[in-house]
């Protein structure tokens, strides 16, 4: 069994930029000296917890507790094995990577699966661009003046990489075969498949758009019926799940719309390939479509952490363009359901006539599709006269049914300071009394809000995390001994135990301040806490060399301290120290002495309690020679002399 050789595994971490790749999944803003913050990816949060030192290439968040370095991130976030993850980052830096035999049985290290998957969709895409533009090819020109009838021209298609799939039993199948592809390779991407006849194209006789992850790899397709004589009736057919492509996962246009996106701090949802293009096209770059499936919970995580949707900026805005029939409408009403997870502001954008963009577009202009996102809405707006709509509002029954249908909706608004106006606002479109609709919101609340509106992060609320520890000012939260470590993780509350996180910090994020013979007077027991002695001892055996990137310093800590405690080291790397920093943007030196002073004074008044304990003893027992008496007085009193030393020193600062 072949393994990444180590030396390329430490290399690929000191390569790449964690920073980089954890844009590609969440926009970052400063957040002190060296360090970016933004919403997690790993959970739901309003304020963002979610941080990266990218000098130190290590990530940690302060809300559910999940951290590590950039090849971690990688495959929590796009949940991949160690050797993908680390064949994807070493990909983005163009290294190639040496490999070592192993023993052992069968392991997940599948050393070339996704790699290729993704170079199989490239390789696929070039090929359905080139067969639609295809000058003889009569069946491409059908699919070219699909898009020509909708204002597209070549140059559009080849923008958004638009292609066409041969009406050929295995044309793709092949073609991709004679390039060193395996038949099995081409059925797990979901590109081919086998039958009676043997291996077959998935998508034939179609148009195709490529469906690209946030880092721009072409992961799956989308293609739409264009022949009667197409054997699938369905209008759009959709890549499946594969282990590159999860439908929940991506959204159609977000490679091109992310930066727009966390630029404007807007994202607006069309429901279809065309309509993207055109929102685009018409200077609406932040149009985004999901893939074959309806947009769910994934896909506002997505969204809220490239916008930034957290709750004590600005709030941010998020558009949905729906059709004006019944479908449209039921689609309005799913994504309301959902409203309550995000933070910022929903509208809803609706053509007159029921026109989708694209329609919009062609027939009255791109100004006319701009006006649209920019005329959207409010979600709660729309929803209401969406639901008044299915009541007789000229019947006392149709006002009170409809008054009670409401009712929820004005409950559950997320800022209670809106609820009142919103009440005087909906019993005014139903003619009643603002009292009586006062008393049916009332009525609503008492009986609970309606499924799925859930507020993001509700579960870290209360308590603090999800392990029921509470908050410290350092950033970080524990309740005592954390049932994640057998060590079990520091209470912060302790002063004590806090200097003795601050000054790790310290060693692990500023290496070079201390000097080497400063930090072996520190004795290991000088730690209170069982978790930062081990630390601190993976410290004494590591070997700062200043001439390598720190990340090579935080694997050397990696390897040199409990593996239980690889969070907490991520945690510590990352974590903000509690004071100013110097013109070199490091602690100042007087904060760090003390800190020093601290931890060194506190190992001495244990080892002088100690040593008194055992000087007692030796007098109560009268045991021992006098020689050894007069040793331990003689330690004593050259450990209270430095204990006093210390105290002078540290009082005339």
């Amino acid at each position: 069994m072949a393994l990444i050789h180590p030396d390329d595994i430490a290399a690929v971490k000191e390569r790449v930029s964690i920073e980089d790749v954890v844009r590609e999944h969440v926009t970052l803003r400063p957040a002190g000296v060296g360090t970016l913050k933004g919403l997690c990816p790993f959970h739901d949060e309003k304020t963002p917890s979610f941080t990266i030192r990218p000098a130190m290439g290590t990530y940690k968040c302060f809300g559910c507790d999940e951290g590590g370095d950039v090849i971690s991130f990688v495959q929590k976030v796009e949940h991949l094995t160690f050797a993908d993850a680390i064949e994807r980052l070493a990909a983005k830096v163009g290294m190639e990577l040496r490999r070592t035999e192993g023993s052992g049985g069968r392991s997940e290290l599948n050393l070339s699966g996704r790699s290729r998957l993704i170079e199989a969709h490239r390789v696929a895409q070039e090929y359905y661009e080139e067969r639609l533009r295809e000058p003889g090819n009569q069946r491409a020109r059908v699919a070219r003046d699909f898009l020509r009838a909708r204002d597209f021209t070549g140059a559009h298609a080849e923008q958004f990489g638009v292609g066409f799939a041969p009406m050929g039993f295995s044309e793709l199948s092949d073609h991709l075969r004679a390039r060193g592809f395996a038949e099995e390779e081409l059925i797990v991407s979901g590109l081919a498949g086998r039958g009676q006849r043997g291996l077959y194209d998935r998508f034939r006789g179609r148009l195709v758009w490529p469906i690209r992850n946030a880092a721009g790899d072409t992961v799956g397709f989308g293609a739409r019926r264009l022949f009667d004589d197409d054997r699938i009736e369905a209008k759009y057919l959709n890549t499946a799940e594969t282990p590159i492509y999860k439908k929940s996962q991506v959204l159609y246009g977000l490679d091109l719309a992310r930066k727009a996106m966390a630029k404007e701090r807007q994202a607006v949802v069309v429901e279809g390939y065309t309509d993207v293009m055109a929102a685009h096209l018409s200077g609406v770059e932040t149009a985004v479509a999901t893939c074959g499936t309806a947009f769910g919970v994934d896909h506002i995580k997505i969204l809220r952490r490239i916008i930034r949707d957290e709750a004590e900026l600005t709030p941010a805005r998020v558009v949905f363009t729906f059709d004006g029939d019944a479908a449209g409408q039921k689609a309005a009403m799913r994504a309301f359901e959902e409203d309550q997870r995000w933070a910022s502001q929903s509208y809803v954008a609706v053509a007159p006539g029921g026109m989708d963009p694209c329609e919009l577009r062609k027939a009255k202009g791109p100004e006319a599709v701009k006006a649209l996102i920019a005329d959207a809405v409010p979600m709660f707006e729309f929803a209401v006269r969406t639901t008044l709509a299915r009541f007789d509002l000229s019947t006392p029954e149709g006002r009170v049914a409809a008054s009670r249908a409401v009712a929820p909706m004005v409950a559950t608004v997320r800022d209670p300071s809106l609820r009142p106006e919103y009440t005087r606002e909906v019993a005014g479109l139903l003619g009643i009394g603002v009292e009586q609709m006062q008393a049916e919101v009332a009525r609503a609340a008492r009986q609970g809000t309606r499924p799925g509106t859930t507020s993001p992060g509700a579960e870290t609320r209360g308590s603090g995390r999800r392990d029921g520890s509470t908050a410290y000012p350092g950033g970080g939260e524990y309740a005592g001994e954390s049932p994640r470590s057998v060590l079990g993780l520091p209470d912060l509350r302790d002063p004590v135990v806090h200097a003795e996180r601050q000054l790790l910090q310290v060693l692990i994020q500023y290496p070079g301040m201390v000097d080497p013979s400063v930090i072996d007077e520190i004795p290991v027991e000088g730690f209170v806490a069982p978790a930062h002695r081990a630390v601190f001892e993976g410290l004494r055996a590591a070997a700062y060399d200043a001439t390598r990137p720190l990340t090579a310093w935080i694997e050397q800590l990696r390897g040199t301290t409990p593996l239980i405690l690889h969070d907490y080291l991520a945690e510590l790397s990352v974590a903000e120290l509690p004071t100013t920093m110097d013109e070199h943007q490091r602690p100042e030196r007087r904060y760090v002495e003390a800190l020093l002073s601290r931890v060194l004074e506190i190992s001495l008044t244990r080892s002088i309690s100690d040593l008194m304990v055992e000087v007692r003893q030796l007098d109560s027992a009268d045991a021992g020679t006098p020689g050894q008496s007069r040793a331990l007085y003689a330690e004593l009193q050259e450990l209270q002399r430095r204990l006093a030393s210390l105290r002078e020193t540290m009082a005339g600062r």
